[in-house]
Formats: C-alpha cells, sequence, structure tokens
C-alpha cells in the first residue's frame, strides 16, 4: 500500500504539493492527471526516490520492485532485445550472482544462483522480451538491430518495453502512448490489463484511461483528489463537486451579506447591540468558504476560409517516399470540401510521409498531385521543430507569418492574438527552445490559425496536449468549414472528428470501410493470425448487396417491381428510360462526390444492420435453449428488445437517407 500523509513538497519556488494525503493499494490501475504543469512528473519522481518530501510522510513496502520508463535516449551499439532484457532486474541480479559464484569456484553459491534463474524466468527471458517489442510495432528483423540505429521514438518504445519487461509491484508511466500508433497502444492496453502489481500512468489519452483506469487521481492546486472509476466517471463527479461547491459558497455569502446587513442596521442602537455583538463574533467564527476558482478553460476557432474549391486536391498515381526509396505508391485518391479523413496504419507504413508529401515538404516520386484553385493547406508538423525556430519567440514568428503569407497586422494585433493561445506579457519573445512541448503545438496551432487555410494536415496534433486543450482542439476541428486530413492515435478525436478513414498498408492507400471499433478488432485479428502463422485477414470492405437487411430488400424489390411496370406498360418509356440511364452514366461522376456522405452513412447502416442481425439470431438462441438459466431471461428479454428498437431505428434511416440521396441525384 502506497500512502502520503500531510505531504508537501517543492520545485524551486512551486509549491507542487501541499498538505495532500492519498492513499493506493496494492493492484490498483490509477490515473493521475492535472494540467500541465500541475506537477504529476514530479509526484513521479517522489515515488521513485529522486526527490524527496519537504514536510509530511511517504510511505511505501520497502521490497517493492519499481519499474519506471526512462526518459533519456538510449546511445548504444547494443542489440534491441539485449537492451530490454537489461530492464529484468531480478533476472540481471541472478546472472550477476551466478558470475560471480563461478568467478569464486562456489558450488553452493553456483546452485542457488540457478534456483534464482530460474525463478526469474532466465529460460524463456529472451522469447518474452522479444514478444514485447513485435507488440510495440518492431519487425522481426529489427529485433537484434543496434539500439542506436533506430530513430528518436522507436527508442523511447525501447525504454517502454524495458520497463514492461521488468516484473514490477510499482509501474510509474509516464505519457506511454506519446510515441505509439494505433496498433501499439492497443496491444498496450491488453498487456496493462493483465498487469498484476500497481500501475500509476500519467496520460491525456481520454480513451486510454477509460480503458486501463479503475481510479483516477487529480492533482489540482497542489492537492491530490481521489476519484473510483475511470475517467468518464471522474469528469462526472468533478463537475458534481465543482458545482456543489459553488452553492455552498455562494449560500454562504448570502448569509455573511445578512449578518453584515444587521450588524450596519443595529450596532448603534443600544436595544439591539447584545444582538448585534453576537453576530460579529457569529461571523468571526464562521469559517470562510473560498470561491470555486478553477484554471480558464482553453479555446480557439479556425476562422473562415477565403474559399472552398471542390475537389480540394486529387491524388493521381502519386508516389511517396525519401530519395529512392517509395513507401507509399499508386495513390488514386481524392479530398473534397468539407471531407473529414482520418488516416490510420502502422508506424512506419507511410502516414507521415503521405502527409508530408501533400503538403509539399517533401517531392512527389512519382504521379502528380493537383489542387484546386484558391487551395490553402496549413500544416502541423509530428515534430513541431519541423516549423519551429528555436532561437525565436512566439511572437517573431507570428510577425515573419503575416510578412511572408499575410494576412499583414500591426505587432499590438498580434500580441493580443497570441495572448488567445495562452502566449502572454514577455513570454511572447521566450525562445521557443525553451517552451514546453505542450507551449510549442500551442503556437503551431496558432501559426495555423493565423494562416486561414481551407485545408488542414494535422500529423499527431496532441502528442503534447493535456485533456483540455485536446477538446478544445476537437471542439475547434468540428466547427471548421474546411477539410481535415488527420493522424493521430487519440482515439477520442478520431471519433469526434473524422467521417471516413483511410488505410495506409502494404505500400498503398485504401479506404478503410468502418469506424475504429471495427479498426481495433480488425488489428486483433492479424496480431491472432500472424501468431498462428495464418494469412492475413484483409481489412473490411462494402457489403455485396445480398447482404442488406429484409426491410431494405423489401424496399429495394418495390422499387425494382415499379420500374418494371412501367417500362411494360409504356415502350416510348422503356426507351426515355434507357436514356434517361446514360445521361445518369455520364454525370454519375459529378454527383458520387456530392452524395458521397450519404453513401457512406448508408453503407455503415448496412453494417451495423447485419451485426444487429447476428447479435438478435444469439440472443433468440439462448431464449430458446434449454440450458438457460431462469434469472437471465430477463436480462436476454431487454437485450432483445434493444436490438429490435435500434433495427426498426436504422432501417426507417436508411430508407429516409435513400429518399435524400434519390433526391440529390434528381437535383445534380
Amino acid at each position: 500500500m502506497i500512502t502520503l500523509r500531510n505531504l508537501s513538497l517543492r520545485r524551486g519556488s512551486k509549491l507542487v504539493l501541499d498538505q495532500a494525503s492519498l492513499t493506493l493499494q496494492p493492484g490498483e490501475k490509477v490515473g493521475l492527471v492535472g494540467r500541465n504543469g500541475a506537477g504529476k512528473s514530479s509526484l513521479f519522481a517522489l515515488l521513485a526516490g529522486r526527490l524527496h518530501a519537504d514536510a509530511g510522510d511517504l510511505q511505501m513496502p520497502p521490497r517493492w520492485q519499481l519499474a519506471e520508463v526512462a526518459q533519456e535516449m538510449p546511445e548504444t551499439a547494443e542489440g534491441a532485445t539485449d537492451f530490454v532484457l537489461q530492464g529484468d532486474l531480478p533476472l540481471q541480479r541472478a546472472q550477476a550472482s551466478l558470475a560471480q559464484a563461478e568467478a569464486g569456484g562456489d558450488g553452493h553459491a553456483i546452485a542457488q544462483a540457478h534456483v534464482a534463474l530460474e525463478e526469474a524466468g532466465a529460460f524463456d527471458a529472451r522469447a518474452r522480451a522479444q514478444a514485447l517489442l513485435l507488440g510495440l510495432g518492431f519487425r522481426s528483423e529489427q529485433l537484434d538491430a543496434p539500439v542506436n540505429s533506430f530513430s528518436g521514438g522507436w527508442r523511447m518504445r525501447l525504454q517502454l518495453a524495458r520497463a514492461l519487461m521488468c516484473p514490477a509491484d510499482l509501474l510509474l508511466l509516464d505519457e506511454p502512448t506519446n510515441h505509439l500508433d494505433l496498433d501499439a497502444l492497443v496491444w498496450l492496453e491488453a498487456w496493462l490489463a493483465r498487469f498484476e502489481g500497481t500501475l500509476l500512468v500519467i496520460s491525456h489519452d481520454r480513451e486510454f484511461l477509460d480503458a486501463i483506469c479503475k481510479v483516477i487521481v487529480h492533482l489540482d492546486e497542489a492537492r491530490l483528489v481521489r476519484y473510483t472509476g475511470n475517467y468518464s466517471a471522474f469528469e462526472e463527479m468533478r463537475a458534481e463537486r465543482l458545482e456543489q461547491a459553488q452553492a455552498a459558497y455562494t449560500r454562504q455569502q448570502e448569509k455573511i451579506a445578512h449578518l453584515q446587513r444587521f450588524i450596519d442596521r443595529f450596532k448603534a442602537k443600544a436595544t439591539k447591540a447584545r444582538q448585534a455583538q453576537s453576530r460579529v463574533k457569529a461571523l468571526a467564527r464562521m469559517e470562510k468558504l473560498a470561491p470555486v476558482l478553477t484554471a480558464s478553460d482553453f479555446g480557439f476557432e479556425f476562422r473562415e476560409p477565403q474559399s472552398l474549391p471542390n475537389p480540394m486536391l486529387v491524388l493521381d498515381g502519386l508516389a511517396c517516399g525519401y530519395g529512392d526509396q517509395v513507401i507509399v505508391r499508386k495513390v488514386q485518391r481524392s479530398v473534397l470540401a468539407g471531407q473529414r479523413i482520418g488516416i490510420l496504419g502502422a508506424n512506419g507504413q507511410g502516414k507521415s510521409t503521405l502527409v508530408k508529401t501533400i503538403a509539399r515538404e517533401l517531392p512527389a516520386l512519382a504521379g502528380r498531385i493537383t489542387e484546386g484553385k484558391g487551395l490553402a493547406t496549413g500544416y502541423f508538423a509530428q515534430q513541431e521543430l519541423d516549423v519551429l525556430r528555436p532561437d525565436e519567440g512566439p511572437l517573431q514568428h507570428l510577425v515573419r507569418l503575416a510578412r511572408e503569407q499575410g494576412p499583414a497586422a500591426r505587432e499590438q494585433e498580434l500580441r493580443d492574438f497570441l495572448g488567445g493561445f495562452r502566449f502572454g506579457g514577455e513570454m511572447v519573445n521566450q525562445a521557443v527552445g525553451s517552451l514546453s512541448g505542450g507551449e510549442k503545438a500551442r503556437l503551431v496551432l496558432a501559426m495555423l490559425v493565423w494562416q486561414r487555410p481551407n485545408l488542414l494536415l494535422l500529423d499527431e496534433p496532441t502528442n503534447h496536449l493535456d485533456l483540455d486543450t485536446r477538446q478544445a482542439l476537437s471542439i475547434a476541428l468540428n466547427e471548421f468549414e474546411g477539410s481535415v486530413m488527420l493522424v493521430s492515435h487519440d482515439r477520442a478525436l478520431l471519433r469526434e472528428v473524422c467521417d471516413e478513414f483511410w488505410l495506409v498498408s502494404h505500400g498503398g492507400v485504401q479506404p478503410f470501410d468502418g469506424d475504429l471499433d471495427d479498426y481495433q478488432r480488425w488489428l486483433l485479428e492479424v496480431a491472432r493470425a500472424v501468431a498462428k502463422g495464418q494469412p492475413t485477414p484483409l481489412p473490411p470492405s462494402a457489403l455485396p448487396a445480398e447482404a442488406a437487411p429484409p426491410a431494405v430488400a423489401a424496399a429495394t424489390e418495390a422499387k425494382a417491381k415499379k420500374a418494371a411496370t412501367t417500362a411494360a406498360a409504356s415502350p416510348s418509356a422503356a426507351r426515355g428510360a434507357r436514356d434517361d440511364r446514360e445521361a445518369e452514366k455520364r454525370a454519375r461522376a459529378r454527383r458520387a462526390e456530392a452524395t458521397r456522405p450519404l453513401r457512406i452513412e448508408i453503407q455503415r447502416i448496412d453494417e451495423r444492420l447485419v451485426r444487429l442481425g447476428a447479435e438478435r439470431t444469439e440472443v433468440q438462441a439462448l431464449l430458446a435453449a434449454t440450458g438457460t438459466r431462469p434469472e437471465d431471461y430477463a436480462e436476454l428479454g431487454r437485450r432483445l428488445a434493444h436490438v429490435e428498437a435500434e433495427v426498426q431505428q436504422l432501417e426507417e434511416r436508411w430508407l429516409q437517407a435513400h429518399d435524400e440521396l434519390e433526391a440529390l441525384q434528381g437535383a445534380a
């Protein structure tokens, strides 16, 4: 058990913890949340023994094995697997004991060392280390590659694997998802769900916290407040607490005002002097409640684009890569006005390369990119320093941007604009190289907003943003009138912003016909197939026509019969219908782009109805089974009712969407 009692901690002049108390039980999975700069990493350093409390008491079992992700970038020619193996401290101690015993020729010590090696799992340790590496996205041929041959992001994955390798009683993870793609993130969630020790994690990924944590500890105003439940439950409970605290403060202010009015009115009257004096004492004894002061919420919005070309751009046989190395080839896609496209795929498949090529940061190796007239692109680079100058301040960046790209503005206007992104006072002249990751990300967002783009290319924009800023970004993107292409491992942002997905894999780009849940299921299917040596399953694709649900099939059949009857009654009408079909065929390319959102919605309804049909069959089978317990019938009945209600709602929407589609096609 970990116990903090009245603990205070200072970092320089800043009070990080003030009389904070907290208890964590063994085996709990805890999310530590709070604004950037609140002191979350300082609390980790305190638990790890790198910092010491200024006052109060910290108690932790002395024999607990602690593991955390080292933040320094490893520089070694050692192989990746060997590097990860060094994270297993009990194994390392057993191997050191064996070497020492063999050097001294001590047979008894050698026997004890072999027992320790067996207890540490030495015989399958290498396989376990390589399983961690494969789960985090490393390829088989990289398992023994030198550590210093990997880029910075992959070296941080090695540090994460090394921490996970340790059989820890307490595991501290500080932003473990920052360098992971969705594939590795799904694997990490499954691994942490099986972890039996105590987990304390700092993360700004809402869905990750919801999936892993059963306890949330909020660090705010130098105090620690424990909430039972995941992050969504924490948000609800905290909002309720703030509302109650504000109501209590308001009631007390009303009572204070009432007492003060009585005192002011009657303190000079002899007949009321005693009563007035008693109220003065009551007012002095009253414990004053503080007003509810929370850090101001951050918010911004993208300016209305000056034009919305349609299509925004067309990719015709595009090949992307570096030098002579082609990573993505034969891309045949278009981006329309108002589209919100999420780009999925494992690290190394070419997501960032595709975005950089579209942003003209990399030259196209083949094919061409045709831009719509008036296209204005805003690019958020995964590495902020790709677009920032570390020796210049935020104001210098914006002055240069206004001068080179416009719109022109006076310095005071630029200062006021930066103030809206929390760059106030002398901070506008602070060197970017000394800013935090979150502050650099906010500066890049400010520069994007100033450019007034109609196409946003966002490559991992949330890596250093806290939850409040991520929410502000989500709101701003949903209100943005232009088009968005988004690469992100933040599933909440992808769900809230994107209407469709592209999958970058095996050197190509194709539409992914499904949502993020479908993508995660497909990833798990791929992992199982790879583990069993089976062929990799294809990603979800559009359903064949015969898979349509009964109500949809009936509506389609009725329309077909009506068309056939009309054609039989009048040969000239049939000829006219053929002419109409030929005309429609010539106009189909134009109508296809205009009707795409409705067609995507209809396709998703089809897929959902098929899944609901399977669920309905399953529930009906359970209801009819002889082995079903009587107490389960009520729950199965409710489940069946929910399925039937959703099926009816979706079928009605399917028909309505088809009517809207036909009306739009007719208007076109």
